[in-house]
């Protein structure tokens, strides 16, 4: 579920041109695994997806940039941060839908003995090089009143975080879900977790605005919303269905679903609707901790960063 294998391609995807306006041709989603964004994966199952949208899947978010830069895609699934960066690159990136917001299944697991953000001095701290990485461990060392330099960081991408872990080569990882879990059973101790920063990190449905005269957003959204009161309403089928694709378990499927919130329709309006939102917020904030950790490759002013125009009024 490496929804934030993003940074490393960027150097590369940078060099390419920016594809032209495409106007023609069904509506291309980008979309890798990670459990927020099953609510696509759920209403393609069952039917649900209008005519002309189509799921185009990948390992991560850097083949769905890539896409996207290329006129491959139309929208994908990302983190707040991946739409800074992709926008910093020049591509006329919005925000359309809120998937979820993390409430939990971000965490820092440390090794058993270690029962205290303080403990963390002197250790080895395996972290993603994102911008959800940096903001983690910022949290992490004003929380144990640590400085940067007390911590050994070990710049450790999602893929190689359990190996490490079971390797012995770091004492405690940044991590989220369905890593998170996995170093839980193996005896690792949930430290600190994203519960403790609420509406700050995000994951959306962002849409090139130059490409989608003609195309199915607004029912691809409504499509989204129905899947979610599926899982609310009908949630042993939904669970089992999500279990079956991702071929895990549904305790699995259950216990990465209560790490995230997934709003509705009315919260989705009140983080889109205008610029003052708590998502607005927390991307000012991420903004600046990227800026000042070298992850954009220019400012983006964030003008026209939200979008409601997609979003149902009512469902039917």
């Amino acid at each position: 579920m490496e929804r934030r294998q993003f940074l490393a391609g960027l150097a590369g995807l940078a060099l390419l041109p920016l594809a032209g306006c495409r106007f023609t041709g069904p509506l291309r989603v980008g979309i890798h695994t990670w459990i927020g964004y099953e609510t696509l994966y759920l209403a393609q199952n069952l039917r649900w997806l209008p005519a002309g949208a189509e799921l185009i899947s990948g390992t991560s978010a850097t083949d769905s940039l890539a896409g996207l830069r290329n006129g491959e895609l139309d929208a994908a699934c990302l983190t707040l941060d991946e739409v800074l960066v992709a926008r910093s690159l020049g591509l006329p990136l919005q925000i359309a839908l809120v998937f979820n917001v993390s409430a939990g299944a971000d965490m820092l697991v440390a090794r058993p003995g270690i029962h205290s953000l303080q403990q963390l001095e002197g250790k080895r701290l395996g972290v993603e090089s994102t911008a959800l990485g940096a903001l983690m461990l910022n949290r992490v060392l004003n929380k144990a009143g640590l400085p940067r330099a007390a911590v050994q960081t070990v710049e450790l991408p999602p893929a190689g975080q359990l190996a490490a872990w079971q390797q012995h080569k770091v004492d405690a990882i940044i991590t989220y879900e369905p890593t998170a879990s996995r170093l839980l059973e193996l005896g690792g101790v949930n430290l600190f977790n994203s519960r403790e920063l609420p509406d700050t990190i995000f994951d959306v449905l962002a849409v090139r605005t130059d490409s989608l005269m003609f195309k199915p957003v607004k029912a691809l959204i409504a499509a989204h919303f129905h899947a979610l009161e599926h899982i609310r309403s009908n949630r042993q089928d939904a669970l089992y269905r999500i279990a079956a694709r991702q071929q895990i378990s549904p305790q699995q499927v259950k216990q990465a679903l209560a790490g995230v919130m997934l709003p509705g329709l009315a919260a989705n309006h009140r983080y889109l609707d205008h610029g003052a939102s708590r998502l607005a917020l927390a991307g000012q904030q991420l903004h600046e901790i990227m800026l000042n950790n070298g992850l954009l490759a220019q400012p983006d002013v964030q003008e026209k960063l939200l979008s409601s125009r997609w979003l149902p009024e009512v469902l039917a």
